[in-house]
């Protein structure tokens, strides 16, 4: 009778991995490939393994590769890198050239306010700020975020320190000595913010009327410096830059996002201007409601636009700004939509927003 064969193992048995590796210290399993497919073929003389798992001697050094371990794990699962299907846009050698819009007969002073965050507030303010500025009309936007979103989108270098919106705030600086020209157009001027503005929410508590402060320096920069437009691009909270934002303006628009967070955002939003119009500002109104991140594929966004237009049928413009890479891009290059991708989805629906605001403007000053 003839005896069986020999078992070569080339795992350890009950567990699966191979007999002659190290064990990685980050991760505290060996670091093997994640397929059995490429597993040594050499056999182990040796009995079968029972003791623990071998460790790494001192003198290993271990490679650590740039990046993270999960695109590590890919390439080597798939052998390439992923193939890029949308190629970095060429940036256009010319700016949008728009056609030039009314004008109204007062200086339109606008908050860009939503209580719910990444609604599309500051894309809005630039875009649209740039859209009436390329149309002939002299736009200024006080960016009131500590991010700084806006002043960077605007093309305006913002690090710590550059004097802006805290020194207005707080030290009661001359808004005309802070003010900087946008390259985005040749009328567009930018009030900068830095993260100093974090702190003005809590030093202007101590501050007698400390509600007033933007809006007293707004109107004295108004009186020797005429504008068209005024967009105050309002953190994602109701504090005291909001606040200063809704006593300073007396218009509001409302930027919303196509989804339902956004429409519990609005509804807190309208009780704190309720209280303001009561208190401290009888002239602000809400008077443009803006659709963004509309995403046509699904029927949530059909229901929450028509949701909205059903709550504010005057107030909502007809032009709903789309999901588009265009517009998120844009800033890491420091401009609006309209002069990254002026042919863009993106571009031509804050264009139309823009023609429409301005046509009200001078439809309700009629």
């Amino acid at each position: 009778m003839l005896a069986p064969p020999v078992a070569e193992y080339r795992v350890t048995p009950g567990i699966g991995w191979p007999l002659d590796v190290a064990v990685d210290p980050r991760i505290g399993w060996p670091n093997v490939p994640r397929e059995t497919l490429d597993w040594p073929t050499k056999a182990s003389a040796e009995p079968p393994y029972s003791g623990p798992a071998p460790t790494a001697t001192a003198s290993h050094v271990i490679e650590i590769p740039p990046g993270p371990r999960r695109a590590r794990f890919d390439e080597d699962e798939f052998g390439s890198p992923a193939v890029e299907e949308d190629p970095p846009a060429v940036l256009p050698t010319a700016t949008l050239t728009a056609a030039a819009l009314p004008a109204p007969a007062l200086p339109r002073v606008f908050v860009v306010a939503n209580q719910k965050g990444g609604v599309g507030k500051t894309t809005t303010s630039v875009n649209l700020a740039a859209a009436l500025a390329l149309g002939g009309l002299s736009v200024l936007v006080v960016d009131l975020d500590p991010q700084g979103n806006a002043t960077t989108a605007l093309g305006v270098d913002h690090p710590p320190g550059t004097p802006g919106t805290y020194e207005v705030l707080m030290s009661g600086a001359a808004l005309a000595d802070h003010v900087v020209d946008s390259p985005e157009a040749p009328s567009l001027k930018v009030l900068p913010a830095t993260i100093d503005l974090a702190g003005a929410e809590i030093e202007l508590v101590s501050i007698v009327a400390r509600e007033n402060r933007l809006k007293r320096a707004l109107r004295s920069y108004l009186q020797d410096h005429y504008l068209d437009y005024v967009f105050l691009d309002c953190p994602p909270s109701l504090g005291l830059l909001t606040l200063n934002a809704l006593v300073a303006a007396n218009e509001i628009l409302v930027p919303i996002q196509c989804e339902y967070y956004a429409l519990e955002g609005v509804t807190q939003l309208l009780r704190t201007i309720d209280l303001v119009k009561g208190e401290l500002n009888n002239e602000l109104r809400l008077s443009v409601v803006l659709l963004t991140m509309f995403d046509a594929r699904t029927k949530l966004a059909a229901q929450v636009a028509d949701e909205v237009r059903q709550h504010f049928p005057a107030e909502t413009l007809p032009t709903v700004v789309p999901r588009s890479v265009r517009i998120s891009e844009a800033p890491s290059y420091g401009q609006t939509v309209l002069t990254y991708q002026p042919s863009s989805a993106g571009a031509i629906s804050y264009l139309e927003a823009a023609q429409e605001i301005a046509r009200r403007g001078v439809e309700e000053s009629a």
